[in-house]
């Protein structure tokens, strides 16, 4: 059993927790993720690390409530047991096999969407602890649902903040953050990491390749148990076939069939949806809508 804590809610349906899980600290990295379940009969849910404390053995999990399984967890305080956390899984960020000597002549570019400033934060955070520079943009779409502000902002160069609807930071999209830097105040990068929703970077990608920047993501979206054995975060990388949870979480976003890959998440949102009005009680066929 895992202990939790630490617990809060960062934004609307968005939740943090510190879970004591000192054999998984030991051995994560950023890029990396866990899988956590609630109780015995539980659903897997993996989740990106958002941080980690190998002194205190404590892995930071940010999560967004979008089905039964996350609900649950987000009803969970600190001192709450979690039955299974499961890791590190998946391949570390790809920088962090690079020759350091040649890293540190790159600038990098970090693009955060909602929830993905969470994922961001470790690799800004490495960055920022081996004397590298990266520039950020985080972007949500409201100033009430921007997470990670302060965090991002202790490690990052320069911090860009964008809002869909103007009320912080610049008003538009992340990827007119992007234009407003290259094409107009000159920035030049040789990398881009970009993780958020999957329209998100998709547009990053289409973006950042007519620049010729090379762009990594992150499909942590589309993974359901982890495994790679219910096939749900299959998706096409160039002339490949690979499974998101055991091939990366990270890719080469300019190879990536994004369409292919939404519409393949899309198969399991009308099971979640139900599921997660079952767990509510909120007019689910079964227990006929009644309230707990």
């Amino acid at each position: 059993m895992y202990k939790i804590l630490h617990g809060e809610k960062l934004a609307d349906q968005i939740y943090l927790m510190d879970i004591e899980a000192p054999q998984v600290t030991r051995n994560c990295l950023p890029g990396q993720f866990v899988i956590v379940k609630t109780d015995e009969k539980g659903e897997r849910i993996p989740l990106t690390i958002c941080d980690y404390d190998r002194d205190r053995g404590t892995i930071t999990i940010v999560f967004q409530i979008v089905g039964a399984s996350s609900y649950k967890l987000s009803k969970l305080k600190a001192g709450d047991r979690l039955n299974d956390f499961s890791g590190p899984l998946g391949t570390p960020c790809e920088f962090l096999n690079e020759d350091f000597k040649q890293l540190k002549k790159k600038k990098y570019l970090f693009v955060a969407g909602g929830v993905g400033a969470a994922p961001v934060y470790p690799q800004v955070k490495w960055f920022h602890e081996h004397g590298l520079e990266a520039d950020v943009i985080i972007g949500s779409k409201t100033k009430d649902m921007l997470i990670m502000e302060e965090k991002l902002k202790a490690v990052a160069g320069t911090l860009y903040i964008t809002t869909d609807d103007g009320t912080y930071g610049s008003c538009g999209m992340v990827t007119e953050v992007i234009k407003d830097l290259i094409e107009r105040e000159g920035k030049r990068y040789d990398h881009c990491v970009a993780i958020g929703p999957m329209v998100m970077m998709k547009f990053v990608c289409l973006l950042t390749e007519g620049y010729g920047l090379p762009t990594t993501v992150s499909m942590n979206p589309i993974m359901v148990d982890g495994t790679g054995m219910c096939g749900g975060c299959r998706l096409n990388v160039g002339d490949d076939v690979k499974f998101a949870c055991v091939d990366g979480p990270e890719f080469d976003g300019h190879k990536i069939d994004f369409d292919l890959a939404m519409k393949r998440n899309q198969i399991f949102q009308s099971f979640e949806q139900e599921a997660y009005q079952h767990a509510r009680h909120e007019g689910c066929r079964c227990c006929g809508g009644e309230k707990s």
